[in-house]
């Protein structure tokens, strides 16, 4: 019975318009009211390119899962869940002010991780869970 319902479970891609398509994957997966965010850079979805500062960056990161999250029809207070990618983790300071920005009280669970490389040369990626 499980099987059955979880078969039947209607998976719908979330693409916000100006994104790239044409890759691997999908920006975002919605199922039975949970949003799964792929991992987003700081890369601007309409020129693909990464700023060269780090805040910058990681701002940019943030508005590209903030453009999935509305397109999904929610918002930052809906994300449940967050995995932060850094090349850099001197940057973790300045990461965490900026993400304080975005997310206010009671933030959402998190991992944050130091990696040696990220695709495309970006130097902060980040992905999120969300629930309406």
């Amino acid at each position: 019975m499980l099987a059955a319902a979880l078969a039947a479970a209607e998976k719908r891609v979330i693409q916000p318009r100006g994104f790239p398509g044409g890759r691997p994957f999908s920006p975002a997966i919605l199922v039975d009211g949970t949003l799964y965010v792929s991992g987003q850079t700081g890369t601007d979805p309409k020129t693909g390119q990464i700023p060269s500062q780090f805040d910058a960056e990681a701002r940019q990161c943030l508005d590209s899962v903030g453009a999935i999250l509305k397109e999904a029809g929610m918002g930052f207070a809906d994300v449940v869940s967050v995995q932060v990618y850094l090349t850099d983790m001197d940057n973790f300071e300045k990461m965490n002010a900026i993400y304080k920005s975005y997310f206010n009280e009671p933030r959402p669970a998190r991992t944050t991780v130091g990696v040696a490389r990220l695709a495309g040369g970006a130097h902060i990626e980040i992905t999120v869970t969300a629930r309406k």
